[in-house]
């Protein structure tokens, strides 16, 4: 059974200091964290001491630990966290001082933060996150907000299974994963199977297995009807038949091999299959690109919708825009609602169902790659912008981001550094989540 998800608060300090004001900010910070995430632990008095500490320690089993000075409080409370959770990632968040009137120094939590941090980066050698006030500033709830909503998404990458569905084409080989990769770095399992056995099942579909599937397709799209029949019948023995895999073994993202196996095998492309998956959750990149995969599946739990993905086609310098664009592959509900998820065929095969739409426009949006460097680390390419209201831009699906930093130096710097050509585009802003899950994964950042 998958464990529950756990944030634990751990307010430290020592009992010399002024014990009102550490009382008060220990009340409104529980308070807090209980409003943002209700699986949150939460001792039932400050840790003053560190037998305090360890009793509280040993009734959790956190997927995150806030660790917060409540005063001043030396390294050994630290210390006694750090050995207990060597891998737990840690967010610490140091209190304002409450009053500067000449007076006595109510809490000294800075200088406890400073010891804190200390500590910290002597046990490990990746970065923690940090943030500074009290809990009423908004930019400490925005800062627990993020978090806690990334570490959720670690925690459920421990129990993520994905599927590699035939092999990368020959000079695709940046999408393909290595097992011990995924499972050492991001604690993901990957099974693999042939695209030829999915073949193989969907042909063995009758018209009746396949009704509800070519309804549900009806339903999302428009013009389906328009194609072929015989592509309608096979699209919908395809779609059953990654929909129960997908099902039956609990898997969450796929990586597809798609041309030229399902033009010249079967008759019918996987692109709309593919769609239709990101439509009902299911992270699911072509050209069997698994990092292209596993960079979706965080950015559909991170934004809670579905994710676009694609190469990267154009750019405009006067408009600071990046236009992104894939055969077909999108899911129907990023469509323009003027033209809905439109059905059309594979721009270089002419054969059909794909995708034919441009997305709708957002007022935030993320572009996103897990990428693999020479020596085998991985990097995560993370910047921000919008989509914007524009119709498709070439055959298959596209959609135009208006990039905060310039769009010019963005590409110029990623061709140069060597990125990937795939992308997931998120339609919200979650690059502090991303750039907070790089740290938790020791993975280097590249952010824009």
């Amino acid at each position: 059974m998958d464990k529950k998800f756990q944030a634990a608060y751990v307010p430290i300090g020592v009992g010399t200091f002024h014990m009102p004001s550490a009382q008060a900010m220990f009340d409104a910070s529980a308070k807090l964290l209980k409003d943002i995430c209700e699986d949150t632990a939460v001792p039932d008095e400050m840790l003053l001491n560190t037998d305090l500490l360890n009793a509280f320690l040993d009734t959790v089993d956190p997927d995150l630990i806030i660790l917060q000075n409540l005063t001043f409080a030396n390294a050994a409370y630290a210390s006694e966290v750090l050995h207990r959770f060597k891998d737990v990632p840690i967010l610490l968040w140091t209190l304002r001082e409450p009053v500067i009137d000449g007076g006595r120094l109510r809490l000294n939590a800075l200088t406890g933060a400073f010891s804190a941090a200390n500590t910290i980066r002597q046990f490990r050698d990746r970065p923690f996150e940090y943030v500074y006030g009290a809990p009423d500033e908004e930019k400490v709830k925005d800062t627990l907000t993020k978090m806690i909503k990334a570490a959720r998404v670690r925690q459920e990458m421990q129990s993520l299974k994905v599927c590699a569905i035939g092999h990368t084409p020959q000079g695709f080989g940046f999408g393909r994963a290595l097992d011990n990769d995924l499972l050492s770095v991001f604690g993901v399992r990957q099974d693999a199977i042939e695209a030829r056995e999915l073949i193989d099942t969907a042909k063995g579909f009758s018209e009746a297995d396949i009704k509800e599937y070519l309804n549900d397709a009806m339903n999302r799209t428009v013009g389906f009807d328009e194609t072929p029949e015989k592509n309608r019948m096979d699209f919908a023995r395809l779609y059953k038949a990654y929909a129960e895999f997908v099902r039956k073994n609990n898997i969450g993202a796929v990586a597809s091999r798609c041309w030229p196996d399902f033009f010249v095998s079967f008759g019918t492309p996987v692109c709309a299959v593919l769609a239709m998956l990101n439509d009902l959750g299911v992270a699911a990149a072509c050209e069997a690109d698994m990092y292209g995969a596993l960079s979706m599946w965080m950015g559909m739990k991170l934004s809670g919708r579905s994710v676009f993905f694609g190469d990267p086609v154009s750019l405009d310098e006067k408009e600071n825009t990046i236009t992104f664009w894939h055969c077909g592959t999108a899911a129907c509900s990023l469509a323009r609602k003027d033209t809905g998820a439109c059905i059309g065929e594979h721009c270089n095969r002419h054969i059909g169902p794909t995708m034919e739409f441009g997305c709708a426009e957002s007022e935030h949006a993320t572009i996103f790659r897990i990428g693999r460097n020479p020596d085998g680390t991985f990097r995560f390419f993370i910047t921000a912008g919008k989509t914007l209201d524009r119709p498709k831009q070439f055959f298959g699906t596209s959609v135009v981001i208006e990039t905060k930093d310039c769009s010019a130096k963005i590409i110029h710097e990623a061709v140069k550094a060597g990125w990937e050509p795939h992308y997931a585009v998120i339609f919200e802003d979650v690059a502090d989540e991303l750039e907070m899950l790089a740290h938790m994964f020791g993975c280097e950042v590249t952010r824009y």
